[in-house]
């Protein structure tokens, strides 16, 4: 390793030096080459507090455990698909690494579970160091990177996620009930009249619960709302199936096929790929790289913060949506006049925009046309449209 630059970072500078200086000794029954021992010298080269990790101390009863055998625990399931809390406990009493990296600690699943929820930041910082020692033993290239994502259900189902229309038929349902009880009540007496009312007051204290989700959803200005895990959201998983889940984008650097970041979010990836590209230049410190995503991530703005981040990218081309009834007639065999503003077809003839923008869902357009297509020869292999061939023109159309 001698041709490794020391690196300036103090807490990488000690870990450097361990490794250089021989300190993957053998120790029965550890292997010496076993990958437990880079995660002991890892945790051990940093300060667990500079991290932010927890370290609480009960003032009356058994010592708290040290956060750094935790989170030894914690990166070995990680390196070793052992996720569950209780199978890392189970872990730590008959797996001989796992005694060995944790002095023989049997921390309950209780434990380990709280320790990965009180401490997301700090374990997020943790894996940036990973980032940071691999840039500087020469792991992760930086020329080449790839993103993606993986859908993650949440806790939450999807009878407690609620969207406007969701709220709104819920009430509308409550309110019939409402009116029906209350004409029942009229000629209702003893035990019949008390039951009816009984019902009528589950029925609005359920309005109440939907009406208070109704003004969250005003005063957030969000399109959702899950009640019991509440930053879910619902979406599209896979082949149109939906669940309430949340999507965990990653970034992936080409060289050695080192994960160089994660985010988790709620949206889909049609809007992700300018925040981790912003991300990944942080983390490389350069925008001298190409970056390569799916069709999913193919949107117009994206292209926009890609184009003034000064990044190549690389993104799948998805499908038209309406082709042509003949290939050759497509709307990417138009040929675009940037100067003047139109467009020409294969025919020869002019499509002029009115300057007019409308409004798409999440951008603008201005549609061109041409009256030459109703006298058109070729017209039926064109379009089927009554009036003719309309193009849509993109806000973000030269960057895409």
């Amino acid at each position: 390793m001698s041709y490794f630059i020391r690196p300036k970072n103090t807490t990488i500078s000690r870990l450097y030096l361990r490794i250089l200086g021989g300190q993957l000794t053998p120790d029965y029954p550890i292997d010496k080459n076993n990958e437990v021992r880079i995660i002991d010298i890892f945790v051990d080269s940093f300060d667990v507090a500079d991290m932010g990790f927890r370290n609480d101390f009960i003032e009356n009863g058994r010592p708290a455990y040290n956060p750094k055998d935790l989170l030894k625990l914690y990166i070995y399931g990680y390196l070793n698909r052992v996720r569950s809390s209780r199978e890392l406990e189970k872990e730590s009493k008959r797996n001989i690494e796992v005694m060995w990296l944790i002095k023989g600690l049997t921390p309950d699943h209780n434990t380990i579970s709280n320790f990965r929820r009180d401490n997301p930041k700090a374990i997020k910082k943790v894996f940036r160091l990973t980032v940071t020692i691999a840039k500087n033993f020469n792991l992760i290239g930086g020329k080449l990177i790839a993103g993606d994502s993986t859908k993650l259900r949440a806790q939450n189902s999807k009878k407690n996620n609620f969207n406007e229309k969701k709220v709104k038929r819920h009430l509308s349902y409550i309110d019939e009930k409402l009116t029906q009880y209350e004409e029942k009540l009229s000629d209702a007496d003893g035990d019949n009249r008390k039951l009816i009312e009984s019902e009528i007051e589950k029925h609005e204290q359920r309005k109440q619960g939907y009406q208070n989700i109704q003004n969250q959803l005003n005063k957030t200005g969000e399109s959702q709302v899950s009640t019991s895990d509440p930053d879910s959201r619902h979406m599209i998983t896979r082949n149109n199936i939906t669940e309430v889940a949340y999507n965990v984008q990653t970034t992936v650097d080409a060289e050695n096929n080192i994960p160089i970041d994660y985010k988790v979010t709620n949206t889909n990836d049609s809007k992700a790929m300018g925040g981790m590209l912003q991300r990944a230049k942080t983390i490389l410190r350069s925008n001298n790289f190409t970056a390569l995503y799916d069709k999913g991530y193919h949107t117009g703005s994206e292209f926009l913060t890609a184009n003034n981040l000064g990044i190549d990218v690389l993104v799948a081309i998805p499908a038209v949506a309406a082709q042509a009834p003949n290939p050759d007639y497509n709307v990417e065999k138009f040929i675009y006049n940037p100067v003047d503003d139109y467009y020409v077809c294969p025919q020869g003839n002019k499509l002029t925009t009115t300057g007019t923008w409308h409004l798409a869902r999440t951008y603008q357009f201005k549609r061109y046309t041409t009256k030459k297509c109703l006298e058109c020869t070729v017209k039926q292999e064109c379009s089927k449209a009554k009036y003719g061939k309309g193009i849509q023109r993109s806000e973000y159309q030269e960057y895409i």
